[in-house]
């Protein structure tokens, strides 16, 4: 199977957040569907092991932010690749409680927000079905594709995201470092300063593969 052809499928680049006066938490999600127009229903989908799904089913709201082309490389190194259980991912972007919940608004296209209707049992992750009860267009700027995600800013997904695919390292006498976080690809010697480019870990997370 080869999976790869699932990237081709369109999608977009947003961030999911949750919380309440004493937890909050947000990670980058990439499958986003509206199912109804009239009583506005989307679905998301999220891994298990992911903080944001276990805080989602303690507040049944949610609050999703599309993200634009223009969006801070820092924020989906942040919300990407850390986790919302051990770091605030929220301090260093502009974001507003809205309705109880943190809402990322840096450089993004609009967000919606939403009550948690049912959630689906789908193995490794949950699908999350939402009904809007807020909305908001905050700008003309145009939102972030997966597909410019991969090849323009050459992102990597993270390995709890559903379209995460194990690349293929081709055989080169070139050598590679690939980081363990990310899964981003480095090619020729690695200086000791080097700065993963995708989410920002040092070169203690760059394991050698040839």
């Amino acid at each position: 199977m080869d999976k790869t052809i699932l990237r081709d499928i369109t999608y977009g680049m947003y961030i999911v957040s949750s919380g309440n006066d004493e937890i909050k938490a947000g990670c980058i999600i990439n499958t986003l569907t509206q199912i109804t127009s009239d009583n506005p229903i989307v679905t998301i989908s999220l891994n298990k092991n992911n903080y944001t799904n276990q805080i989602i089913k303690q507040t049944k709201k949610v609050a999703i932010s599309i993200l634009s082309e223009k969006v801070n490389p820092n924020l989906i190194a942040t919300f990407g690749f850390k986790s919302s259980s051990e770091i605030d991912k929220f301090t260093d972007f502009k974001y507003e409680d809205i309705n109880g919940i943190p809402v990322i608004l840096d450089e993004v296209v609009g967000y919606i927000i939403g009550d948690v209707l049912d959630i689906i049992d789908c193995e490794t992750h949950d699908i999350f079905i939402i009904k809007l009860t807020d909305s908001k267009k905050l700008s003309n700027l145009k939102p972030m594709t997966y597909t410019y995600y991969h090849e323009v800013i050459k992102g990597k997904a993270p390995k709890n995201a559903p379209t995460y695919v194990e690349e293929d390292i081709v055989n080169t006498k070139e050598e590679i470092y690939v980081c363990d976080v990310c899964g981003y690809v480095h090619k020729g010697p690695l200086p000791d300063n080097f700065v993963c480019p995708i989410c920002g870990v040092d070169v203690s997370h760059f394991k050698a593969k040839n």
